[in-house]
C-alpha cells in the first residue's frame, strides 16, 4: 500500500527536500516524545517536539527542542524579542497550527510563525519532528528544517 503523504511530506517534496519518514504504534491521543522517540528506536537528542507559545505583543511564536528538554519561557521570550511568552492552550492547537496536539509540525502551519529551534539543532546530523500527523514522524537534515521554516537557533531550554 502506498504512503499517504501529509501536507508536511508534500511541501517538502515540492521543494525538492529529502526526508524519511518514521511510524510509531499509535492510539487517538497523543504520547510524550520520549516515548516516541523510543517506539521509533531513535537517539532521543535527534527527535525534536514543536510547541508554540504566544507572546505578551499577542503574536505567535514555535519552539522547537529535543523531547527530552523543557522550555525555558524567559529564554524563549529574549530569542523573540517580546517581554514574556505563555504556552497556548492545548484547546487552542489546532485553531491556531491546523494541527492537532501529537501532531504538530514546524512544516505547514495556518501561517509562517518566527520559528526558533534550540540551538544544539544546528550540531546534529539528523533531526526528527512530526510529519504533521500523530504516529508519523520525518527525518531529515537540520540545516533544510531550518531553511524552509525561516528559522533561527537559540539556547531556549531550561538546564538542570
Amino acid at each position: 500500500m502506498a504512503e499517504k503523504k501529509t501536507n508536511v511530506m508534500r511541501i517538502l517534496d515540492k521543494e525538492k527536500i529529502p526526508y524519511t519518514t518514521h511510524e510509531y504504534p499509535h492510539g487517538k491521543e497523543a504520547v510524550d516524545g520520549i516515548t516516541v522517540a523510543s517506539l521509533m528506536g531513535q537517539n532521543p537528542d535527534y527527535v525534536f517536539k514543536t510547541l508554540v507559545t504566544k507572546g505578551a505583543g499577542r503574536d505567535y511564536y514555535v519552539f522547537v527542542v529535543p523531547v527530552d528538554k523543557e522550555l525555558d519561557l524567559k529564554k524563549c521570550a529574549a530569542s523573540v524579542g517580546e517581554k514574556s511568552v505563555e504556552m497556548i492552550p492545548v484547546k487552542d492547537i489546532t485553531n491556531v497550527t491546523g494541527y492537532v496536539r501529537g501532531g504538530c509540525s514546524p512544516i505547514g502551519m495556518k501561517k509562517q510563525y518566527k520559528t526558533t529551534f534550540h540551538i544544539t539543532a544546528k550540531q546534529i546530523p539528523q533531526i526528527i519532528v512530526s510529519a504533521g500527523k500523530i504516529g508519523q514522524q520525518i527525518d531529515l537534515d537540520p540545516k533544510h528544517l531550518i531553511g524552509i521554516t525561516n528559522g533561527n537557533c537559540a539556547d531556549i531550554i531550561k538546564h538542570t
